[in-house]
């Protein structure tokens, strides 16, 4: 609800409008919500409820938790599950078409505000689910834990293509080694540094992502 709600008052009026004033409108809707919860649930971390006793799997050198384990499988079951969504069934379709051509996928009798707003709801789930699995792993949540965490998952979709759900979630893969070497090989302090490095390469050198491709508008 609440993602459709934002879509509404925020997003409905500039669709058509520039990419900076879009762009604009989300880094405002994300002050407002950040600091919201700050001014009526606190500025201090906040416990997270224990939702399994975690044990520790030695794999040569590797070790993984159970909990390490959990996220991994339920990110997978809802990346599937999104997956099948846009690709295999009508919404998705309409998801699809509405994103290539609005004003063609309204001539064809779709409506399109009704689709985009089931868009941000299903975003919202997803975001709501991240930040679930999040307090999940640290055992606390806090008002602005989402902001870091948006910028390295939108470094992962440009690093994995724009709209390819496998590229994205590669990218994601790759951005933790990447983040984790780093932060070994040369220094803890950087290692929110190297996520926006690689953005920086990617943009460089290939600007649609790994997977990405370069569309071919016809006249």
């Amino acid at each position: 609800i609440l993602g459709a709600l934002i879509e509404f008052t925020a997003f409905r009026s500039i669709r058509n409008g520039s990419r900076s004033s879009q762009l604009i409108s989300a880094i405002g809707v994300s002050i407002i919500l950040q600091n919201t919860i700050m001014l009526t649930m606190g500025s201090d971390t906040k416990p997270f409820p224990k939702v399994m006793d975690t044990t520790a799997y030695e794999f040569s050198n590797i070790t993984i938790s159970s909990t390490q384990i959990l996220i991994m499988i339920v990110a997978l079951i809802f990346m599937i599950m999104l997956y099948f969504l846009i690709y295999k069934t009508r919404i998705g379709i309409a998801m699809r078409s509405t994103a290539q051509d609005s004003a063609m996928t309204s001539l064809m009798g779709i409506n399109v505000n009704k689709v985009i707003s089931i868009t941000f709801s299903i975003g919202a789930v997803l975001g709501a689910a991240a930040g679930i699995l999040v307090g999940i792993y640290y055992n606390s949540v806090v008002f602005n834990m989402g902001s870091s965490m948006g910028l390295k998952a939108f470094v992962a979709a440009v690093l994995g293509g724009i709209g390819n759900i496998p590229g994205t979630m590669l990218g994601g893969i790759v951005l933790g080694l990447a983040e984790s070497l780093g932060a070994t090989l040369i220094s803890a302090k950087y290692k929110d540094a190297f996520s926006f490095i690689i953005l920086i390469l990617v943009l460089l050198f290939k600007p649609t992502g790994l997977f990405g491709k370069k569309e071919i508008e016809k006249v």
